[in-house]
């Protein structure tokens, strides 16, 4: 039987070819996130709900997305950060 090698880590799981840094521009989701955030999925929750993360679009009902333009600002500053508002006219 040929083995797995290279996608098959020792937990069992197979991995997804994550890449190493998160994009500048484009959307991400969760499972593409958690490797570049510091803090676990049920404070990213918290954060968001506060305003000190970046705001989730949702695409679907159970699809959702941040902007990864967003999560790099929230980065460079995570304490400081502050959702911006943009008024539609």
């Amino acid at each position: 039987m040929a083995r797995k090698s290279a996608d098959v880590q020792r937990t069992g799981e197979v991995s997804v070819n994550a890449p190493q840094t998160l994009p500048a521009v484009g959307f991400s989701r969760w499972e593409q996130l958690r490797q570049f955030i510091p803090v676990s999925r049920e404070t990213w929750r918290k954060l968001v709900k506060e305003g000190r993360a970046p705001q989730p679009q949702r695409w679907t009902e159970r699809c959702t997305v941040y902007s990864n333009e967003e999560v790099h600002r929230w980065m460079k500053n995570p304490a400081a950060y502050q959702v911006q508002i943009s008024i539609a006219v």
